[in-house]
């Protein structure tokens, strides 16, 4: 029981890692890409060849993040953490729907950018949880990541652009990925 309960906290460690797989897999598939100049989606799109390893790949990382949220409303007593783990259940429904909606569909864009506003309502959600609960030094860091990160892509984009979509996605994909991490290892 212990190894199961311990798997399940590490979910969005999965969730993470298994993206990475799954973004180099579409990406070896597809020697056409740049990252300087093309978006993550365009590996699931009507041009890629093989969609259905980035489009599959998402759906299985989007389920891996709805697991790991039931975690965190499992292991939280804080209503707002628990309340944060809806935020992040809701987040991997919407990487899911990257999956079913690619690049080229009509609901693509909207689902592809509430996916990383839903993770950012996320991680705010956690920092004020962790606040509350009094685990400050996570909770500084998530604040950290929540509020600079978006400050800082907003700043590039101002000064000097990003080159690509694919490279804004990376970096909040990047962000997530130590949030995860920071949250794993408190909760």
């Amino acid at each position: 029981m212990m190894l199961l309960r311990t798997l399940w906290r590490f979910c969005g460690v999965v969730a993470a890692v298994l993206a990475w797989i799954v973004i180099a897999l579409a990406i070896y598939a597809n020697p056409w890409f740049d990252v300087f100049k093309h978006a993550l989606s365009d590996l699931g799109g009507p041009s890629a060849s093989m969609p259905q390893v980035y489009n599959f790949g998402l759906i299985a990382t989007g389920i891996a993040i709805c697991t790991y949220s039931l975690y965190i409303a499992y292991a939280s007593k804080a209503k707002v953490l628990i309340f944060a783990s809806s935020l992040l259940f809701t987040a991997g429904i919407f990487l899911m729907l990257i999956g079913v909606f690619p690049s080229g569909t009509k609901p693509h864009t909207f689902v592809s950018t509430w996916f990383f506003i839903q993770m950012l309502l996320t991680l705010v959600a956690i920092a004020l949880g962790m606040t509350l609960t009094r685990s400050f030094y996570h909770a500084i860091a998530l604040w950290i990541i929540s509020i600079l990160g978006p400050v800082i892509a907003i700043l590039i984009e101002m000064l000097v652009g990003w080159p690509s979509v694919a490279l804004l996605e990376i970096y909040g994909i990047v962000l997530i990925d130590v949030a995860v991490l920071i949250i794993t290892t408190k909760i």
